[in-house]
């Protein structure tokens, strides 16, 4: 890889690239028709216990009346036009035969977003990169006809999630194909920083012979930390095993036998930057990492720690890394992501001496550029035959009367899944799920797949950029390793109401929080419905009786006179609404655990005042 060559044209102009940017948190969204109504097809789904099911199949006829498929009049339907697909930025030609084998491809680049509107209103499908937007507007411009939009990459900040489902267009990215150059190109970061070869480089095509002021550090024998040990991280491990170097990783979600396969020890996040000589980030952009590594993770670090980044530039907080590479706590960072793509070419960050940056090549070789095409013709041609595709990031139908009387459940189910996560800790990370449903309905009239979905997203989304819905739930899970268990407990109450209450158990791990562990041993929380209104019930071996609005303290205290006032003058000097406030205890005067629910986020400062009272033992800070 031209390293230098890409560091030198970053330095010099601001140029111009594809800026796959910081995929959103995407909502669960639900898919009101079919995907192939014009040329196919019509297929009606319901929804079952198990999956969806095709329970009618009709043909359509050359008036657009419906007959059955079955019909001995075969003879008289009409050969039904291939479906137009609009393919508005390069694509490998792989892929291309891929979709001219089933239907009828326009390949039209740089396309104006007024070009761009006349297309899709008549095209039943839309392939993009990063660098076209598929706004609202380009959904009401298509009329209903486009069906299937296919982002050829991860990312999808630029299609309209909302907009897409509320049109009926399923929305299909290409999430695995570039695995192997992500990785490659980390390492080959890794070891030019170490050997300072743009730099090196660019001296002496200055006309320059700086030998002494270019000797590097060896990777054999040093400690690397990769941040997040999913494929891309995986990869990078592999290789950097491959070069001597002690391999150590932090992620939540990662199995530890696959880490010990590979000769890789778990850790946590803090033991990670603070015993490493690399550290490699391949984690993804969320409200959890956004600027994770800053001012207080650098001060952490061991000084003259090395920093690679092919992950997320948003991950990193810029200004900080310039004040830590001038204190010299960083020694060196190479860069292919930033918070601002392309960044401007004044950026201190990039015009650092000890900094190498390339402008997103991580996914930029021929052999990625391929897969990703066939991934992408793949997904969408299936889509456009009315297969549920495992990369689709918004979901099919689900009857209305389900999903009315379950939607305040959905939402209690993920923010249940969100709260346990968080309160897991440690390197082992979390794999083993079960979850009770307390209902006094049959098995056969509760249908579970929408709250294990939003149980999976909950748990799920806050430390991943995977995109959890109702298709891909399952198919997520078990990638990441995670195994869900269900149970349903038959309970007296009135079968009027689904759900009498849902309980999430996080099993095998350790807590930040030593009250959420039940008598088991395990993470427990449980949760109801309230009015309309989710509300946390159960905390470990404690009841309590909180509003999940807002965001959550949990404190775990010596039961006694005054608690509740001393906490909510803490938060009230600091302008921080209490919208719900609820203690539980098992014992008087022994234990309970006191749980906050506020409108804002407290600051550090007001959160250390909260552990600093005596009768607290410990707390912590929980968002919603």
């Amino acid at each position: 890889m031209a390293i230098s060559s890409s560091c030198s044209s970053i330095k010099a102009v601001n140029t111009r690239w594809a800026s796959p940017s910081p995929s959103p948190s995407s909502r669960f969204s639900l898919l009101p028709t079919s995907i192939h109504r014009r040329y196919a097809t019509n297929i009606k789904l319901t929804a079952t216990s198990a999956a969806l099911e095709t329970v009618e199949q009709t043909t359509l006829t050359e008036d657009n009346k419906f007959s059955s498929a079955g019909s001995d009049s075969d003879q008289d339907i009409p050969t039904l036009p291939k479906p137009r697909i609009l393919v508005a930025e390069k694509l490998g030609e792989a892929g291309l035969n891929l979709l001219r084998d089933f239907g009828d491809v326009d390949c039209s680049y740089e396309l104006s977003p007024e070009d761009l509107k006349k297309k899709v209103a008549e095209s039943d499908a839309l392939i993009v990169r990063s660098g076209t937007k598929v706004t609202r507007e380009v959904f009401e411009a298509a009329k209903g006809r486009l069906k299937v939009v296919g982002r050829a990459g991860v990312g999808i900040d630029n299609v309209d999630l909302q907009a897409a489902t509320e049109h009926g267009c399923l929305v299909v990215n290409a999430p695995t194909a570039n695995t192997v150059a992500a990785a490659e190109h980390g390492i080959a970061l890794l070891a030019s920083m170490a050997r300072n070869v743009a730099q090196a480089d660019a001296s002496i095509k200055a006309g320059k012979w700086e030998r002494s002021k270019y000797v590097g550090v060896s990777l054999v024998g040093k400690t690397l930390a990769v941040m997040g040990f999913g494929k891309v991280g995986t990869e990078v491990a592999r290789r950097a095993k491959g070069l001597g170097m002690n391999v150590i990783s932090h992620d939540p979600y990662a199995p530890a036998d696959r880490a010990r396969a590979l000769g890789v020890e778990l850790v946590s996040f803090d033991q990670a930057i603070s015993t490493a000589d690399f550290v490699s980030l391949h984690m993804p952009l969320t409200p959890a990492t956004k600027k994770v590594f800053n001012d207080e993770t650098f001060s952490k670090m061991k000084k003259g720690v090395r920093l690679v980044n092919v992950a997320r530039g948003g991950v990193i907080d810029e200004d900080a890394l310039v004040r830590a590479l001038d204190a010299g706590i960083v020694a060196q960072a190479a860069l292919d992501v930033f918070c601002e793509e392309p960044p401007s070419k004044d950026s201190k960050l990039i015009q650092h001496e000890n900094v190498t940056v390339t402008p997103h090549l991580g996914a930029s070789t021929k052999e990625a550029q391929e897969g990703v095409a066939i991934e992408i013709a793949e997904a969408v041609a299936g889509a456009l035959k009315g297969e549920l595709s495992a990369t689709a990031v918004n979901a099919p139908m689900v009857a209305p009367e389900v999903l009315s009387e379950l939607t305040p459940y959905i939402v209690l189910a993920e923010k249940i899944g969100r709260l346990a996560v968080q309160l897991a800790s440690g390197g082992k990370g979390v794999q083993s799920i079960r979850v009770v449903y307390r209902s006094a309905r049959d098995r056969d009239d509760l249908d579970t797949r929408l709250l294990r979905a939003m149980i999976t997203k909950g748990i799920i989304e806050p430390i991943s950029d995977s995109y959890v819905n109702l298709v891909n739930a399952d198919f997520i899970a078990k990638q990441k390793g995670l195994r869900i268990s269900e149970e349903r407990m038959v309970v007296d109450t009135s079968p009027e109401y689904p759900i009498d209450s849902i309980q999430v158990q996080i099993l095998n791990v350790e807590s930040n929080f030593a009250g959420a562990v039940s008598e088991s041993g395990d993470i427990s929380i449980e949760g109801k419905v309230k009015y309309g209104v989710p509300h946390l019930t159960c905390v470990g071996s404690f009841a309590v009786d909180v509003s999940l609005e807002g965001n959550l303290i949990l404190c775990r205290q010596v039961d006694q006179p005054g608690m509740i006032g001393q906490v909510g003058n803490i938060l009230g000097e600091q302008n921080v609404n209490v919208n719900f406030m609820s203690v539980g205890r098992t014992v008087v005067r022994k234990q309970a655990i006191m749980a906050i629910g506020v409108d804002e986020e407290p600051n550090s400062k007001t959160l250390e005042r909260i552990g600093g009272v005596s009768a607290i033992a410990e707390f912590v800070f929980l968002k919603l």
